[in-house]
């Protein structure tokens, strides 16, 4: 956002609370790399530039590629600045932090969707000698106690975690409830590549029909491995990891799973077919089958018919819980009516009410890429682009 305000000759400052890529610093997993092919990582102005475009880049080179880039165009940082309250006042917006106020006509909330790990309630119902975490807080299966680990959720870091942590000789129960399947590699190209030139990634926001339900839609279970294997439930399985559906409840010790692993399973199978037969159907009418791998189908998700149903968590089996359900944003600090009565905020594709308040970096703001480096680019464009015009009739008004 601040290169296009620059583009556009905006004066701006950039509030940070901690470092730039502070999250990525501070709040990331030792192992983890972008889910995204490293040619998908641009911005504007400016782009990977590193010698191997299709693979995934590692925290540090992201780290790296953050830096560049506010380096690159002089970015205004204001770093270990924490903003306490956004508040509106007769000229704009007064921002209050705890290096002192500033003053603004306009607001951008760009500090993203996952600042709080979204820890369900029955997380208090477990037993007191079972330890807790989140994936913001995990970094590697040393810290974690010896024995066993259930992970709950079986997006993208669940899959991971589960993956790395039954990998370090602990025994993983992953919890699995709804979730997006995908291959890593489809017809010898990463399933990114189809979902960007088949223009899935690029779907609008006010062209999907509950934009609700879709921001709301699990993140794809996929890793950034270098020999670009695909981690699903199956390759789990292989691993060694075992397999239960949802968590339903506790009962004194006794942990419940839900009973509709099958179906949750079958729904995520249906729907990576039908991704797949969309992709088939852009590859043939854009003339493609003769230069890509032949179409093909994975085997379906194996439930085994022995799975359970229920964990005694008394008797020492499982030692850790990591909480891999997602997040929530934290706009505690936003003293200004943009929210809806369940407290959520209110938005057109990242444009608020009242006048002057933009947010950017939220699920689907503009497109299904809006949470990917590569969305920002049009998101922030857009965004700018409207800044400009509100600051423009503001300025002749006044």
């Amino acid at each position: 956002m601040s290169r296009q305000l620059a583009r556009r000759s905006i004066d701006h400052v950039l509030l940070e609370r901690g470092e730039v890529a502070n999250s990525w610093r501070t709040e990331r997993w030792d192992s983890l790399t972008l889910l995204t092919p490293n040619w998908l990582s641009r911005l504007p102005d400016y782009s990977y530039e590193g010698d191997n475009p299709d693979g995934y880049m590692d925290m540090p080179e992201v780290l790296r590629f953050l830096d560049t880039y506010a380096e690159r165009f002089s970015a205004p940082v204001e770093t270990n600045t924490t903003v306490t309250a956004v508040t509106p006042n007769g000229s704009g917006y007064l921002i209050s932090t705890d290096q002192g106020d500033w003053h603004g006509k306009s607001v951008v909330i760009a500090s993203g969707h996952c600042n709080i790990p979204a820890v369900p309630k029955i997380a208090q119902d477990f037993p007191d000698d079972i330890e807790m975490t989140s994936p913001m807080y995990y970094r590697n299966p040393g810290q974690l106690a010896e024995g066993g680990v259930l992970v709950v959720g079986a997006s993208a870091t669940g899959v991971q975690l589960a993956s790395e942590i039954q990998a370090s000789g602990r025994q993983v129960i992953l919890a699995v409830g709804e979730h997006v399947r995908v291959p890593r590699i489809y017809r010898g190209r990463d399933i990114k590549w189809w979902m960007d030139v088949a223009g899935i990634l690029g779907m609008p926001y006010d062209e999907v029909d509950d934009i609700r339900r879709a921001r709301r839609v699990p993140s794809l279970q996929l890793a950034g491995f270098p020999d670009k294997s695909m981690l699903d439930l199956n390759a789990l399985t292989d691993k060694g990891v075992e397999i239960a559906g949802r968590v339903a409840g506790v009962n004194g010790n006794k942990l419940m799973f839900s009973g509709s692993l099958v179906n949750v399973c079958a729904l995520a199978d249906l729907k990576m077919k039908r991704l797949l037969n969309t992709i088939d159907e852009w590859a043939t009418e854009n003339g493609m089958d003769g230069e890509v791998e032949a179409s093909h189908r994975f085997e379906d998700t194996r439930v085994s018919e022995h799975r359970r149903l229920e964990l005694n968590l008394a008797d020492g089996q499982i030692k850790t819980v990591i909480w891999a359900t997602g997040y929530h944003a934290d706009l505690s600090w936003l003293k200004a009516p943009a929210f809806d009565a369940r407290g959520r905020l209110v938005h057109d594709g990242g444009i608020m009410e009242p006048s002057g308040l933009y947010v950017l970096g939220m699920p689907y703001l503009r497109t299904r890429k809006s949470t990917l480096m590569d969305g920002a680019d049009l998101d922030s464009g857009i965004v700018a682009d409207h800044l400009q015009n509100y600051l423009a009739k503001k300025l002749s008004v006044n």
